[in-house]
């Protein structure tokens, strides 16, 4: 009988490209996912790697066992997922990691609902990024990635994975207290287009792009004055005069900032999707489902609108 842990093992390879990165990825030792692969190998009779230089690349048959490989494990996370509802258990752990603006508007307070309904359960939090939060279900080290990933990354139709959509988080935009723009109930983004503005570096996240996308659609190019990594700086830059800039809503602006947030409008939707990622055939699962459900319930309490299916209700009191 095949050892599904092997088949992970094969498939981190794939993913990572080199067995020390797999190794990483999945906690272990670079020797022991070599020795994984030649026991699963020796099971099913075929050679799976095969050296490239001082490298080693998978083979026709092992990029075969990797295809089917998923379906099987997939299968099996859902019989796991049949025999845990089950029990029907309310105890036990569920580990959460997102973004870090996802933690601060969507996963603590999540956590804090969960905690507060269910004191049995325990909820583990990390924060990563998008690439480490798929990364993190794939290890089983988190059970729920809240993330805000570029658009087709993950690929939808990845079997790993079971993307939903949790949230079109929408951005508004933030002024200097004083700001000509700081008492308009709203604003269209092309009247920004004479205005410095302050943006990520580019490259350090996905803002930077969306938000030449959205002047470029709207029919200008910013002036960029200031380059800035977290969204802190880029508010503090914005507090003391020297430009605008679009923030999402869900996203903390610290309190000596002296900035205005101003609902903005364009030709097309200004806003960013969030989705919930989880391990295929996991959705279900009672904890999974109840994380799931306090994040649509955080969601709601912000005024916004979730954008998944109306099945996840809030928990119940």
């Amino acid at each position: 009988m095949i050892d599904l842990r092997r088949l992970q093992v094969l498939r981190a390879v794939h993913q990572h490209g080199t067995v020390t990165a797999a190794a990483a990825a999945l906690h272990l030792t670079p020797s022991a996912v070599s020795h994984q692969l030649r026991e699963l190998a020796k099971e099913l009779k075929v050679p799976l790697v095969e050296p490239q230089g001082r490298r080693i690349r998978l083979t026709t048959a092992a990029h075969l066992v990797i295809e089917h490989g998923d379906a099987l494990l997939a299968r099996w996370q859902e019989a796991e997922t049949a025999l845990e509802a089950h029990r029907a258990g309310e105890a036990g752990l569920l580990r959460m990691c997102g973004y870090p603006s996802a933690v601060i508007g969507l996963i603590a307070p999540a956590t804090a609902l969960l905690r507060e309904r269910r004191p049995a359960l325990t909820v583990e939090v990390t924060e990563c990024e998008a690439p480490a939060g798929f990364d993190m279900l794939m290890s089983t080290d988190a059970d729920i990635a809240v993330l805000a990933p570029p658009e087709g990354f993950p690929h939808p139709g990845d079997s790993r994975f079971d993307q939903e959509s949790l949230l079109a988080e929408p951005f508004d935009l933030i002024v200097p207290a004083g700001h000509p723009l700081a008492v308009r109930e709203r604003v269209h983004l092309a009247e920004t287009a004479t205005e410095s503005w302050v943006l990520p570096v580019p490259d350090s996240c996905d803002h930077y792009r969306r938000t030449m996308i959205f002047c470029s659609q709207t029919g200008f190019t910013p002036r960029i004055a200031h380059w800035a990594k977290e969204w802190a700086a880029i508010s503090a830059l914005v507090c003391h005069g020297l430009g605008v800039s679009l923030y999402p809503r869900l996203t903390h602006i610290p309190p000596p900032h002296s900035v205005v947030r101003v609902p903005v409008t364009a030709d097309i939707p200004l806003c960013r999707r969030i989705l919930t990622c989880v391990r295929g055939g996991s959705r279900s699962h009672p904890l999974i489902r109840q994380g799931l459900a306090a994040l649509v319930e955080t969601v709601t309490s912000h005024g916004l609108t979730p954008t998944g299916p109306p099945t996840l209700a809030p928990i119940p009191t």
